[in-house]
């Protein structure tokens, strides 16, 4: 994803709802779990961005933009950590 196309549905985002399974102030495992999320609706839909598009504004929403950013430049260089599917 672009940084153009990241600035197009930033204008959009909701904060994430509530996940009883991260009770903490510290939302850095709701973040990657919201992120890895997006990346399995990629792997699902065969890459289908705009039916994935709503799990990737739940990730947006919560991540840092360091942190998307870096993990989307990981994905297009096969060295994420997380679920493995290759950025469009």
């Amino acid at each position: 994803t672009t940084c153009a196309t990241q600035g197009k549905m930033s204008s959009n985002l909701k904060t994430t709802p509530v996940d009883k399974r991260f009770p903490t102030m510290n939302q850095a495992n709701h973040c990657w779990n919201r992120y890895n999320e997006y990346v399995m609706c990629l792997k699902k839909t065969d890459g289908d961005e705009d039916a994935c598009k709503p799990m990737r504004q739940l990730a947006l929403s919560i991540c840092p933009d360091d942190w998307t950013g870096k993990w989307d430049e990981e994905r297009d260089e096969g060295t994420f950590a997380g679920v493995k599917y290759p950025s469009a």
